[in-house]
């Protein structure tokens, strides 16, 4: 690589240092939150005399259930979000903005999640709306990933040199497909719970062949080129916020 191309691809140290903030900031988020899915598992009782910790989980499986499908679907959430930024090298407003979004809706889920749980213990999981805000809510973060994929898809200046020369592009296409087709699915469970609320859960547990039917593939020969537009400099679009 010339003097030129390194001046053209270089980040200046403190939009580095910009990014490596929002990345830590948004990991302690999700951290916090996967920890406060587990409070009100703590707030069960042990088992009584004559009664056995698999007695206690029968009679609390709602909040187990509950716990085990949000704390599962938003590591897989994390993960791709996390393969995203992995490629990025800085963010502007509009990144900035959906990340915030995206923040902000994996923190509210521990109070859906520990209502979803209780409905689902005293078998009233669509009552009031519960089921369909729980499921809205994990459909929000799919969908708010998703943008901040499309979005890094497309302004290579935020992306590392060579990363659509690695074929990121192409496997950025197919997972945004994937990202829209899980979020439809989510509002879908959502107005089910709603209306057939005991098979809610099972229908959820489809999440697990769509999300291998939907996985990513190898890019076909020459696939990865398509997109080989060069980085442009860095831009200046994190101060907008």
């Amino acid at each position: 690589m010339n003097d030129a191309s390194q001046g053209a691809d270089a980040t200046p140290a403190e939009r580095r240092r910009a990014f490596d903030r929002l990345v830590n900031f948004t990991d302690a988020v999700v951290a916090i939150a996967l920890t406060l899915q587990l409070l009100p598992l703590i707030e069960i009782e042990g088992p009584k005399p004559g009664e056995t910790v698999w007695q206690v989980i029968a009679d609390n499986w709602g909040q187990v259930f509950a716990f085990l499908i949000s704390f599962l679907i938003v590591v897989v959430m994390w993960t791709v979000h996390n393969r995203v930024f992995n490629v990025m090298r800085m963010y502007d407003s509009t990144i900035l903005w959906l990340n915030l979004g995206w923040m902000l809706a994996i923190a509210f889920l521990p109070w859906p999640t520990a209502m979803y749980g209780t409905a689902g213990n005293a078998t009233t999981i669509g009552v009031g709306g519960v089921g369909l805000l729980y499921w809205l809510n994990l459909a929000v973060i799919s969908g708010l990933g998703s943008l901040i994929a499309y979005h890094a898809a497309h302004h290579p200046e935020l992306l590392e040199p060579g990363a659509a020369s690695r074929g990121w592009m192409a496997q950025s296409r197919r997972a945004r497909m994937r990202g829209t087709v899980i979020t439809l699915y989510f509002v879908v469970i959502g107005f089910i719970s709603e209306i057939i609320p005991e098979y809610a859960g099972w229908i959820a547990l489809g999440l697990v062949p769509l999300g291998r039917l939907l996985r990513d593939r190898p890019a076909p020969a020459g696939e990865a080129s398509v997109d080989q537009t060069p980085p442009a400099p860095a831009a200046t679009h994190d101060d907008d916020a």
